[in-house]
């Protein structure tokens, strides 16, 4: 399969490429925040808006998951806060005029940038079977397509409901609701392709998939790991945290492929000395390791402390072990077999510097490790994160301050929705519960996650796909083979707030459903509509959109959610009040309160300010719900990823214009990439060793094994300090390497961080 770059992308005489940054935000962040609101949003219209952002009366903002501070500036967003807010927020509209100028096979070419720079979608729009293009069509018409192509399947499992980690809790809690009354728990999500593994790892070995810091513990730790991250581009607000966390004494060890220019220093911008200072060092050591070698490092500071513990009884939390651990001795015996041949072999570094970086972990008392994608889309990425945990478990780093767990998560309220139940494989517990108060029986089999439900699709057995958000074709591995997959189905349903590549890629029938953002106010009869969400460290708060709404015709996730659920379910379901949960969410959120334990008193508590904590029982009070009784030692067996002789090993990642599938612009300015995305990051010694230069076109072909041939054309090359024999490029380009089947052990997380790839020369004419 051979990937054709869009029409409008460069490869061209556009692109230009200089050194990569040593420093994060600072002045360059304030201007390219104001340039980005005020070509979308303009000045008056920005000012109103940004200030609102993160704010206790405001609304959350709609990138990325890192929580508020108690104390929050004025300004409390960082420079991707303000691209998110700015894309939402535009004042550019794609209207039904727009549909009847440009056919799917007009906008099949275009790139995700382009697309998403049409603006907010204002109408609901359907495609016919058989037709080229979109045209209107009326809300209720629009959910007598839905309600008839569900009807019509022969068994509920034949549909499947994609959820972004966008929607609201409200949102996502009817969702669920809707999707298991209809019958089925295909219920993938964006958690699917990114913290799934986490997930698999923590609740296996915690008792709970979620982190177990606050940002308290993060100013309180001694060390903290940052671990397969780029928070300079992806969470541009933890920067603040690193920082205040720097000046109470902590230090910082960045373990990561390539230098980040966030993890370098960071020049704060709501302070002077961020602006015309020099800012704040942050890592104190930066361990380059080789992808998917982080395992290897963390069974290294295993052995090393269980050897440390031999010539100094005491290193070790032997009360801790003793008392809230299960596995200990199996453990034990298995890290000290960890061979540092093979260990020096997976990371790439040298044996000093790993020595060197556990001589701050001794000298630390409380640690907290942090940790993103780099972690999570390998083959081997539970067995890693449960080495993370066995680490922090030596010395009881679980459930004291200072010390814990931190996945950073991705979107928003991905957290969230998950809490809501937005998940494949729910526990009896929660369907249990879900079924006593809406007096329904749900269905007990596992349904589809993202990469099983494209297979499904793939092969005709699911029929109707439904997305709550998100761009599915663009997040999704296998492109060609994903939008092959979605094509086939009888109907696919989008509710976007803007233009993306899923809607190009339609099914026979395809409606696009425009909804409210975070941002605007959703006026119902009853008064003002307030929502929730969930950050990555599982406090709760409210959200309040004030703009008017894109247009007049929109209508709300609730509102959709319950106005589908209403039309399919009609009389054969179980009797949910869909029309009293659109009129006023207080309602939703009285029959969360009764389903999931945490939110008691749900409507009162997330009214004050700030909102409230979740309960996470081995943060709180060393309570770990595993099948034991106890937080879990395990023992793995090493792996690191393994590239034939000739080789490459890709990751995919984002630029700093980005956030996740959403192209703000064509700048990666911290790598030094200017009007353009097509660049291939590698050694100079790599680029050598294979005839090329920098700046040389190349193809870059995925080799999996499985016969199919994965190519994403025209590349420039980029001299890059990246380790040997590894290289990087931008997602969602380089989707179309990733193979469907190749997914992490356990959670089917798509190994995007470990792609095995070749160099084919490309001409500059080809």
């Amino acid at each position: 399969m051979t990937r054709k770059p869009p029409a409008e992308d460069p490869g061209d005489a556009r692109l230009r490429v200089g050194p990569p940054k040593e420093y994060a935000a600072g002045l360059p962040a304030v201007t390219s925040s104001l340039r980005h609101a005020g070509e979308q949003m303009g000045a008056r219209r920005s000012l109103l808006t940004l200030l609102r952002v993160n704010q206790k009366q405001g609304f959350d903002c709609p990138g990325c998951a890192w929580p508020e501070p108690d104390h929050r500036h004025k300004a409390e967003f960082c420079e991707n806060g303000a691209k998110a807010v700015a894309e939402e927020a535009t004042v550019r509209r794609v209207t039904p005029d727009f549909f009847a100028e440009h056919t799917l096979e007009d906008l099949l070419p275009r790139s995700d940038y382009w697309l998403g720079q049409q603006g907010r979608l204002t109408h609901p729009m359907y495609r016919p079977p058989g037709a080229d293009r979109y045209r209107p069509i009326s809300w209720d018409d629009a959910f007598a397509v839905i309600a008839r192509e569900l009807d019509a399947l022969d068994n509920p499992d034949q549909a499947a409901f994609y959820t972004s980690g966008r929607a609201s809790n409200e949102a996502a809690f009817l969702y669920q609701l809707f999707v298991r009354a209809f019958g089925t728990n295909n219920l993938p999500d964006c958690s699917n392709m990114c913290h799934e593994s986490s997930g698999s790892a923590l609740v296996e070995t915690i008792g709970i998939g979620k982190g177990s810091v606050s940002l308290e513990d993060l100013y309180e730790a001694d060390l903290i790991l940052v671990v397969g991250q780029n928070p300079g581009t992806n969470h541009p607000r933890m920067l603040s945290a690193l920082e205040r966390a720097k000046q109470q004494g902590a230090r910082v060890i960045a373990v990561n492929p390539l230098p980040e220019a966030g993890l370098i220093r960071f020049k704060n911008p709501q302070k002077p000395s961020g602006v015309i200072g020099g800012g704040t060092k942050l890592a104190d050591q930066f361990l380059q390791i080789r992808l998917g070698g982080d395992q290897a490092l963390f069974q290294a500071f295993n052995r090393m402390l269980l050897e440390a513990e031999d010539e100094t009884p005491g290193t070790l939390d032997a009360s801790f072990i003793e008392r809230y651990t299960h596995g200990f001795e199996e453990f034990a015996e298995h890290a000290r077999k960890a061979s540092w041949d093979e260990i020096l072999q997976a990371t790439g570094l040298p044996e000093a510097e790993i020595r060197e970086a556990f001589d701050q972990v001794l000298a630390a008392g409380k640690i907290v490790v942090c940790w993103a994608m780099g972690l999570t889309q390998h083959k081997h990425s539970v067995p890693t994160i449960r080495d993370v945990v066995n680490f922090l478990l030596l010395r009881g780093n679980i459930g004291r301050p200072g010390a814990g767990l931190c996945p950073v998560r991705g979107h928003s309220n991905v957290q969230g929705d998950r809490t809501m139940g937005i998940y494949e494989k729910p526990d009896d517990a929660f369907l249990d519960a879900l079924g006593t108060e809406f007096a329904f029986t749900p269905p007990r089999h596992h349904g589809h996650d993202a990469v099983d439900s494209i297979r499904a699709m793939r092969d005709g057995d699911v029929r109707v796909f439904v997305a709550l958000g998100g761009n599915f074709v663009a997040a999704a591995p296998d492109t060609d083979l994903t939008e092959q997959a979605l094509r086939r189905c009888r109907l696919t349903v989008q509710i976007s707030t803007k233009l993306n590549r899923s809607h190009v890629i339609a099914g026979e029938e395809a409606l696009i459903l425009p909804c409210l953002g975070r941002t605007e106010a959703d006026l119902r009869p009853s008064g003002p509509q307030l929502v929730t969400v969930e950050d990555s460290m599982g406090m709760v708060h409210l959200s309040r959109g004030r703009l008017a709404p894109a247009s007049e015709h929109l209508l709300s996730e609730v509102a959709i959610i319950c106005r589908m659920a209403a039309a399919t379910l009609g009389e054969t379901g179980p009797q949910v009040p869909w029309g009293d949960f659109a009129a006023d969410y207080d309602r939703i959120r009285d029959r969360i309160e009764r389903v999931i334990p945490g939110f008691e008193d749900f409507n009162t508590r997330v009214r004050q300010p700030g909102g409230f904590a979740l309960p996470h029982p081995p943060r709180d009070e060393r309570r770990f719900t595993t099948a034991t009784g106890l937080a879990n030692f395990t023992a793995n067996p090493l792996e690191s990823p393994k590239v034939p002789p000739g080789r490459l090993l890709l990751q995919t990642l984002r630029s700093h214009d980005q956030y996740n599938t959403t192209i703000y612009g064509l700048d990666d300015r911290y790598r030094g990439v200017h009007q353009g995305r097509r660049v291939l990051f590698l050694h100079p010694d790599d680029l050598t060793e294979r005839g090329l230069a920098d700046g040389d076109l190349v193809d870059i072909v995925s080799e999996y094994g499985d016969g199919v041939e994965r190519r994403a054309p025209s590349f420039r090359t980029v001299s890059y300090p990246t380790p040997r024999g590894c290289c990087a490029a931008y997602f969602p380009e380089t989707n179309v390497l990733v193979p469907l089947d190749s997914t992490a052990a356990i959670s089917n997380t798509p190994t995007s961080k470990s792609v095995v790839v070749r160099l084919e020369p490309r001409s500059a004419d080809a």
